[in-house]
């Protein structure tokens, strides 16, 4: 058996670098999920609910202004990096300045913003202030960025994995210490900053020099022009994810947010697998996209389904054992969050094949398109979040999360494209064909 398998692979050498680099993924986001998970855990309850809906609170409000730091630029310099690789200095040197000025700028508007919002409170102005910091960090990810385009995340592995080592054990100390809310906060900024750090040794490592990335005007323009739709896109995907705590702590009260923190962080626990896998995929997916539309509608399609099916199975399994997991993993003062488990990990079907199909907007330059349903989707979460929130607190806020994300794929098919509900469809009753 092993020999066939290993005589396959080595007649696929595209097939065989996808797998090692989505192994070495799957590799990150496991251990994060053992050790960073148990340490939550730990961390959440000894915050307890109404802390924790605080630092939940100040991390969701700087994360709607986290897309202007990004500026879209992600999925667009890796397409630019995999057509021509001997722009490579050219093309991080561009994205480096523009998303680091993009950082800057997301830092002072996010001060700005929670000091108009909540005058007077201090302790949440910090709290915002140093996540809406790590922003300016994370313009070194363009490094990750080359490291896609040439599936070689396993250094993109190594230097999160050191940082998120090093911060882990710096909780546990802060744990062990009864250290304060403020240095909690601290930690998630120290492990975006050493992540950038280990990046530019994994760079240099890789035989890659950073001092010789140029800014180019001409790229930057067309990077921005390229961009400025998932910008937005950006904004109203993360009001998706996080607009919700913010108003029910505005709506509701911290402790509210700290039920459906927990809630929503058990079911987002496995959003990072169709992350990875298009992370993975998405070179090859350029190349047959170029050379066969069909066969890449087709293979879309596989991957679509199959993550339906998938999450579909895991949610069942959550709604059913929801109590049980909250007592377990948490303890009696977080069981409120079950309810809103039972409702919130079925929004992860939408978010799985959401995630596959979104390069089809970017691969046919319909950027325009998915900015549209994003941010009527958007405005449709923030509507029924003001109806159901004071009436029915987080649960309330689940419901409204799930269904808007219905909406953008309804929304874009009747009013621009009915292939996208054919391939939404088709993925579900017949991905295997």
């Amino acid at each position: 058996m092993f020999p066939t398998i290993n005589k396959l692979l080595q007649n696929r050498p595209t097939l065989t670098k996808i797998l090692a680099n989505t192994g070495w993924l799957f590799l990150d986001k496991i251990l994060r999920m053992g050790l960073g998970l148990l340490v939550g855990i730990w961390t959440t309850r000894y915050l307890g609910p109404e802390q924790f809906g605080l630092l939940g609170y100040s991390t969701s409000f700087a994360a709607l202004f986290g897309a202007i730091a990004t500026l879209g630029l992600d999925a667009i310099v890796i397409r630019e990096l995999v057509k021509f690789p001997e722009k490579q200095d050219e093309f991080l040197g561009s994205a480096f300045w523009l998303k680091l000025f993009g950082g800057v700028i997301t830092l002072i508007l996010t001060i700005v913003a929670i000091w108009f919002v909540r005058k007077g409170d201090m302790m949440t102005l910090w709290l915002v202030a140093i996540s809406a910091a790590s922003f300016i960090f994370q313009s070194l990810n363009v490094i990750d960025f080359y490291f896609q385009a040439l599936l070689k995340s396993r250094y993109t592995v190594y230097a999160a994995n050191g940082a998120f080592l090093i911060t882990t054990v710096y909780k546990i100390f802060l744990l062990l210490n009864k250290g304060s809310l403020i240095a909690f906060a601290w930690t998630s900024f120290f492990e975006i900053a050493l992540t950038a750090l280990f990046l530019i040794v994994a760079y240099h490592k890789s035989q890659q020099n950073i001092w010789k990335w140029k800014f180019n005007t001409k790229i930057a323009y067309n990077f921005l022009k390229d961009s400025w739709p998932l910008v937005f896109s950006s904004i109203a995907i993360t009001i998706y994810m996080k607009i919700d705590q913010v108003m029910i702590g505005d709506l509701s009260n911290n402790m509210e947010v700290g039920f459906y923190a927990v809630a929503a962080r058990l079911s987002e626990l496995g959003f990072f697998v169709p992350m990875i896998v298009l992370s993975s995929i998405y070179p090859k997916l350029i190349e047959l996209f170029n050379k066969d539309e069909t066969l890449y509608t087709k293979q879309l399609q596989k991957v679509m389904g199959l993550f339906f099916w998938g999450w579909l199975t895991l949610s069942i399994i959550v709604f059913i054992f929801s109590e049980k997991i909250i007592l377990l993993m948490f303890g009696k003062t977080f069981l409120p969050s079950a309810p809103i488990l039972t409702v919130h990990i079925f929004s992860g079907i939408i978010v799985s094949m959401g995630v596959i199909f979104s390069n089809r907007f970017l691969l046919k330059n319909q950027q325009i398109i998915g900015l549209y349903g994003t941010i009527v989707g958007a405005v449709a979460n923030i509507l029924l979040n003001f109806i159901l929130i004071p009436k029915y607190g987080g649960v309330g806020a689940a419901w409204a999360t799930l269904i808007s994300y219905i909406v953008p794929p309804a929304f874009q098919s009747i009013f621009f494209d009915f292939e996208i509900a054919r391939i939404h469809f088709r993925s579900i009753y017949k991905f295997y064909g």
